[in-house]
């Protein structure tokens, strides 16, 4: 049944151009366009990659939240039964105080500082129950069935353990008081390696194995009784679930056959399929809720994992939109700025270009040429205060040209040390400005650095490299990827040295960057090395120690450029010659079209 609501704002009003500051939900007319347009912003639901475990696993038991993880247990392949625990504080993991018993296949539920771990295997089924108060665990009543592969809930004064296997597969079903199990009223369907969230008085149990069959049937238990509601839409065993979930909002991923990456949301009445986790396995652990889950260890396809996701739910995502079309197709050109005033000068084609276009948020318009018409040259500045050095002229002789931009027009100023092209850049204004890399037949690892007035060697890259990104300024920048292996190679510049930090997750050349040296933004290029080859739109942020996968441009393209900061930043030109500009919002609201029939 479709759903009518008001429209924000109440009439919709007719402008000639877009509103300099629409809001969220802010619905208008343009009438030059000719266009309905809205305020939209965009939200979505996915795993992001977090730090790995100290010991790769399957098997374990898992509780707590997604900053405040905890995995004890588990068991290295083959069957090498583990009493480790480790803490997970949203970013890593840290080993504390070991189980008294080492075991896998057991059941968890609490908090990072108050939990418990209930049955399990470790050569035969076990009915022992440990408690863990923040800094170690102390035996107490066993449960009254001893069994492994079981699921629980709750919390370590009041918890609920259900499912598993022993001496067969069995619906038990028993609560914990904080001192002792009490078995309570089974489960409707006898299972094992299934999974549950809640609490004592209200859980959910879906999923598991029934000894001849995968189940997707799930179970809700009122404080008496469990009662079958609808099923999972794909049947699996060995999974995971977040475990502090609740009855009306609950979260399974992965699990077996498989291994599988399939992730399910709960809403109380039914599964719906949402993103998949990014490595399918099976016999993994589960922390979390269904807003803010935790995913970790398990066996995926080649070995027991000590990977880690974690999952967000209806978080701002990054988007890019479309903006206003360069004049000219600039491919291998140089361009500088912030989103809403860039500047993108000289490249390809007709052999070479001279041409200066500036980008005001909405259009492109044509200023003053440069003196040198060039191709593969290096940028950098605001639209107002630029350096355009290097590059390649239509005779594909490599130069070392400079030309200073004063907003107005473009001088001739003292040159490079070396003759050079596919250089990185960076800097803030046509007097602060590195000059990195490049290709100076041979290939160099060579810093220049720009005071106003002349250019001087400093320390040199690690990786010589050309055809490379750059994002941040002369006291503080990045370089990342370009054309010497490890192709993703990034490295971070303090002032005076450059140091290796963590690579891109996709290696390629000739891509683009905006951005400072702890928020950066990298996206197009062309992915290196085999299978690479292949035009990219892939966008990646820096958030001073990890790249992130984000949104994908609209267009791919390799040999452009990029302006702006890792929030609010630019794309624009490409090859083959293109005039498409795109706008990247890292809050993911942008202005749209709508589209009627």
């Amino acid at each position: 049944m479709a759903e009518y609501k008001e429209l924000k704002g109440g009439k919709v009003k007719n402008y000639t151009t877009n509103p300099d500051n629409p809001y969220e939900g802010q619905v208008w007319f343009n009438e030059t366009e000719g266009e309905l347009r809205i305020r939209k912003g965009t939200k979505t639901s996915a795993w992001a990659t977090g730090g790995n475990l100290n010991t790769g696993r399957e098997g374990m038991g898992g509780c707590g939240t997604q900053t405040a993880g905890f995995g004890f247990g588990g068991a290295t392949n083959p069957n090498n039964y583990q009493d480790l625990a480790e803490q997970y504080n949203g970013s890593s993991w840290t080993e504390v105080a070991d189980l008294n018993m080492a075991r896998s296949e057991l059941a968890a539920f609490g908090t990072q500082t108050a939990a418990v771990g209930a049955g399990g295997y470790s050569g035969d089924k076990t009915g022992n129950s440990e408690t863990w108060n923040g800094s170690s665990w102390s035996e107490g009543n066993n449960l009254n069935q001893n069994r492994y592969s079981l699921s629980g809930a709750g919390e370590s004064t009041s918890g609920i353990v259900f499912g598993g296997n022993g001496p067969s597969i069995t619906g038990k079903t028993e609560t914990y008081d904080g001192t002792s199990y009490t078995e309570v009223a089974d489960l409707n369907q006898v299972r094992e390696d299934t999974a549950g969230a809640g609490t004592q008085t209200s859980a959910l149990a879906f999923g598991g194995w029934s000894g001849t069959a995968r189940l997707g049937v799930t179970e809700e238990w009122n404080g008496s009784a469990w009662y079958e509601v609808n099923d999972l839409n794909t049947v699996r065993s060995k999974f995971a679930s977040a475990n502090a979930g609740t009855v009306s909002s609950s979260l399974a991923f992965g699990g077996k056959p498989g291994p599988l990456a399939n992730t399910e949301l709960w809403n109380g009445s039914v599964w719906t399929e949402v993103n998949d986790l990014s490595v399918a396995r099976g016999k993994l652990s589960g922390a979390g809720t269904a807003t803010t889950g935790l995913a970790f260890a398990g066996e995926a396809a080649a070995d027991d994992s000590t990977s880690t996701e974690e999952w967000n739910a209806d978080f701002a995502y990054g988007v890019w939109a479309t903006g206003g079309s360069l004049n000219s197709g600039k491919t291998l050109g140089a361009g500088c700025g912030t989103q809403t005033s860039a500047l993108a000068f000289a490249g390809f084609p007709s052999p070479t270009s001279d041409t200066t276009e500036l980008y005001t948020g909405t259009s492109w318009g044509e200023l003053n040429d440069l003196n040198t018409g060039r191709r593969q040259l290096g940028g950098a500045g605001v639209s107002t205060s630029a350096l355009a050095f290097g590059g390649e002229n239509p005779g594909n002789a490599r130069l070392d040209i400079t030309e200073s931009w004063n907003g107005t027009a473009w001088t001739e100023v003292a040159d490079l040390n070396e003759v050079k092209k596919e250089v990185g850049s960076l800097g803030a204004s046509n007097t602060s400005v590195l000059c990195v890399g490049g290709d100076a037949s041979p290939v160099t690892a060579n810093t220049e650095q720009w005071n106003g007035s002349s250019w001087t060697e400093i320390a040199n890259l690690n990786t010589a490299r050309h055809s490379l990104g750059g994002a941040g300024d002369v006291p503080a920048g990045i370089v990342f990827s370009g054309s010497s292996p490890p192709y993703g190679q990034t490295e971070s510049w303090n002032g005076s040295a450059w140091t290796e930090v963590n690579d891109l997750n996709n290696g390629r050349q000739t891509l683009a960057g905006a951005g400072t040296q702890t928020a950066a933004l990298a996206f197009g290029g062309v992915l290196i090395p085999p299978p690479g080859g292949a035009v990219s739109a892939l966008t990646e942020s820096w958030n001073g120690t990890n790249w992130t996968n984000e949104n994908a441009m609209s267009v791919a393209r390799d040999q452009l450029k990029g302006a702006g900061t890792q929030s609010l930043g630019l794309a624009f030109g490409g090859n083959p010659n293109s005039t498409a500009t795109e706008e990247w919002n890292n809050d993911g609201v942008t202005t749209q079209t709508i589209t009627t029939d």
